[in-house]
Formats: C-alpha cells, structure tokens, sequence
C-alpha cells in the first residue's frame, strides 16, 4: 500500500517518518510496510483544517491521573495490601500483581486483592474488615517509598511557568492523595485535585474532568488529559479532550498504544514539548 493510498482512510491525516517500528505520537493507524525505514500513517482526530498534525496541543489546563502517571506508588500500595492479607489470613500478592490492580479506585484494589486469594468475591463484613486495615496501615505509610517519576517536576514546572492550568484527576481517595502531594512536594502546581471520592462519578466517567476544569478555569476550552491507563483515555474520549499516555504506568498489563491515545511518550520529560506555548515546544 502505498503512504497516499493510506493517507486516505481518516478524515484527518499526518504521516510522520520514523526509523523503527516504534511510535512516539500519534495513534497507531495504517502501518505502510516497506523496506526500513517504515513509514506510519497516523490518524488524529482534531478541529483542525485537513492535513495538519495538530502537535503541539493547545491547552489552557492539562490534567494529571496520579498512580502510575507522576508518581511510582506500587511499593507503599503493595505493602499496605499485603499487610492487611496477613492479618487476614491471607498470603502476600506482591507489587506484581498489585501493579495489575490498581487504577479503578481502594476498593476494586481490595476486592481483586481477595478475590485472587479466596477464588470468590468478598462478603461485604470482608471488605469493611479489608478497608478498616489497608486504611490503617497505608494511613501511616502512604509515601515510605513511592517517589515521583523521573522529570515529573520539571515538567510540572515548566507548564506552570507557560500560564497553563493544572490539576489532578485520580481514583485514589483523597484523603491520601492530598498527603502524598504534600509530602513530594508538588501539591502547589495544582488548581484542582480530584480524588475518587471527591464526586459520585469517578474515571472512566468524564464528571470528574469537567469539575477539575471548572476549579481551575472556567473558561478553559482548550485542555488535555495526561495519564497511564485505559480508564484516562476513555475519560479523555467521553470528555473530548485528547489524551496523551505514558508507557511506564499501570495499565492492567497491558501495552498503553492498545488503547490508542493520540500520544505516547516515556517520561514527562517529553510533555512540555507537545504543549502549545512551553519553553522548548
């Protein structure tokens, strides 16, 4: 198939040039196959005049997911869930499996927790005596060893110098989200942290997103989603904001360019660079 052939199947084309297999942005579309390097038609959809591959991204906010995204939390989580299992009789998971978990909120962390070591899904006097303990014991040690991802500051820094709104959408509760802010040190970039209970919907619902929006700006037209897992991009989707993914984060063992955001990248290094309007974009 030849790049024109394939620059016809998407109301809105780019065709970038790469020399591997491997993508950067965009999302994965007509891979044209030839002799290396290979060539990817990229198909995005934008609000822009056909043939334009809208990168940067304007955007008056840029919103963050949490876990997995700006900050490494599966060694206190992990450790937390297997100290609740052991005093409920339970043998340990392990961060493996608990990277696997996590990313719908405590309680479907603590319900797989259980269900993986019982074979059946918990009573509900079992996850009341599950919340009680993983409460307990993460409470006291939310940020022992979770740490931020590399270039997460300098990213946070460099979109806050550029006037750009930023806020924190995540399922984690809020009453450890807002400590673990605090304790790394990033808590005064944000104009808005939304933490999984903060409303009665929660990602992949968009309400959480529009609120987070609303806090920051008002007026905010232009805005992007930054996350790790399917749960942001189809948030993202349902809000109409382009979403872009990082490839470290915990999206249930599975690869992030499956759920085909309109970006990937592999540290927050790269995201000023795809923001309209920062230093270096």
């Amino acid at each position: 198939m030849s790049p024109d052939r394939a620059m016809g199947y998407a109301n809105m084309h780019a065709l970038r040039f790469l020399s591997s297999r491997r993508w950067r942005c965009g999302v994965p579309g007509v891979a044209v196959r030839g002799k290396r390097p290979y060539w990817y038609a990229v198909t995005i959809t934008w609000n822009h005049s056909p043939g334009n591959l809208p990168m940067p991204y304007p955007a008056d906010v840029v919103l963050f997911d949490l876990d997995g995204t700006l900050i490494d939390t599966i060694p206190d989580l992990a450790d937390a869930l297997d100290w609740m299992l052991a005093r409920m009789d339970r043998p340990a998971a392990g961060p493996d499996k608990v990277r696997i978990w996590i990313g719908n909120g405590m309680d479907k962390l603590l319900q797989r927790a259980l269900r993986d070591a019982d074979g059946a899904d918990p009573s509900a006097a079992l996850m009341d005596r599950a919340r009680e303990l993983f409460r307990e014991r993460y409470g006291r040690h939310f940020c022992e060893r979770s740490c931020l991802y590399e270039g997460t500051e300098a990213c946070l820094a460099a979109l806050s110098a550029a006037g750009i709104g930023l806020g924190i959408v995540t399922n984690k509760p809020t009453q450890f989200t807002e400590p673990l802010l605090e304790t790394l040190g990033i808590r005064g970039y944000f104009g808005a942290v939304l933490g999984g209970d903060a409303l009665p919907e929660r990602k992949p619902d968009p309400t959480p997103l529009f609120e987070a929006v609303r806090r920051i700006d008002p007026e905010a037209s232009r805005v992007v989603m930054v996350g790790d897992s399917v749960n942001d991009i189809e948030a993202a989707r349902r809000a109409g904001y382009p979403v872009i993914c990082l490839t470290y984060g915990y999206n249930h063992g599975q690869d992030i360019r499956d759920g085909r955001p309109d970006a990937v990248i592999d540290s927050l290094r790269e995201l000023p660079a795809l923001i309209e309007g920062v230093s270096g974009s």
